[in-house]
């Protein structure tokens, strides 16, 4: 075997030295731009937001302790209001729900009573549904 000149070993060192530095950076590419480092850094940063979120929830609630439980009060009053109202001997009736229908009825027959519109010529416009001429 021959001995190789010095610079030649050099740049050899040098150039398996730059392909290594290569092969670590196309690496770290490929990590990041694969899915799981997407859906991770994704994830970290709602995570991050998230957590923001709640430390200002957090001491807001703090300031607002009566506002939060009269909020909380009120959600649970409006959940359990069937069996409050039935203590109170006051319960929803089908009536109620009949006079809804009839003002949907109402309102339906109104929409049908109004005049059709009319082209520039006079002449009726069909509707999007009569379409005759194909």
């Amino acid at each position: 075997m021959t001995k190789l000149p010095q610079q030649f070993l050099e740049d050899r060192a040098l150039r398996d030295a730059a392909r290594e530095v290569f092969m670590a950076d196309v690496e770290h590419a490929r990590t990041s731009i694969s899915g799981k480092g997407i859906a991770k850094r994704v994830g970290s940063r709602v995570g991050d937001g998230a957590k923001d979120v709640f430390e200002v929830a957090r001491v807001h609630a703090d300031d607002n302790r009566g506002v939060l439980a009269a909020l909380i009060g009120a959600i649970l009053l409006f959940f359990a209001r069937e069996p409050i109202l039935e203590v109170f001997g006051i319960t929803p009736t089908d009536s109620d729900e009949d006079a809804l229908d009839i003002e949907d009825e109402t309102v339906q027959d109104e929409a049908e009573d109004l005049p059709e519109p009319e082209s520039d010529a006079g002449e009726p416009v069909p509707a999007s549904g009569d379409d005759d001429e194909q």
